[in-house]
């Protein structure tokens, strides 16, 4: 997991985190959608979402930052940072006012204490096209490599289906598709699997 990566306006990210002692991250169903709801609220102002998938002890997340122009409403917080690396803090209290904001949620419902995730979360950055189409598949898939479910279609805490069925306002759906020529060509690329993939070992 690299710790150190700053975070950049304008660039692609894996970003993933687990459970504080690989302890859940979701305890039943709504929890699962809070984390959508609260992911809405706090990182889609700052970053277009492509592809994410919740398990019950971890989540990935593939995104891209916004530029510094589509940030245009948060010049005036971005420019009360007087340091170097502004542009990385304003990013890195943006996910974790959103962890936080989970993770007390979670502590005040099942009436635990603690942090719920680990200290930091894990991001990758995205430098090319095939390296963004593997992670699509990789993320989607994850749910099969862990046992929960015997196909990608069949796991609902992912944007797979999402992507398929064109409801959902999280992903940018086109974008995706466009990417791997269509969505029938999604959907093989989905379905067969991609073979040797690299990079992933120890995620």
């Amino acid at each position: 997991m690299n710790k150190t990566l700053n975070l950049e306006f304008g660039e692609y990210y894996h970003i993933y985190n687990r459970g504080n002692n690989r302890d859940l991250l979701f305890f039943e169903e709504r929890n699962y959608h809070y984390f959508l709801v609260l992911l809405k609220k706090y990182l889609l102002p700052v970053a277009d979402l492509y592809a994410f998938c919740l398990l019950p002890n971890h989540f990935h997340f593939l995104l891209k930052i916004k530029t510094e122009e589509e940030l245009i409403d948060f010049n005036e917080e971005i420019a009360k940072l007087k340091v170097t690396s502004r542009e990385h803090l304003f990013l890195s209290r943006k996910f974790s006012n959103y962890f936080n904001a989970y993770g007390k949620a979670i502590n005040a419902v099942y009436q635990r204490r603690g942090s719920l995730f680990q200290e930091r979360f894990g991001r990758i950055k995205i430098e090319s096209e095939n390296y963004f189409s593997s992670l699509i598949y990789y993320i989607h898939n994850n749910p099969v490599k862990h046992g929960l479910v015997s196909r990608i279609a069949d796991y609902p805490y992912s944007s797979y289906n999402q992507i398929l069925s064109g409801d959902n306002s999280l992903i940018k759906r086109e974008i995706v598709l466009e990417c791997f020529g269509g969505l029938e060509e999604f959907i093989k690329f989905q379905e067969a699997g991609v073979q040797n993939l690299t990079g992933f070992e120890n995620l």
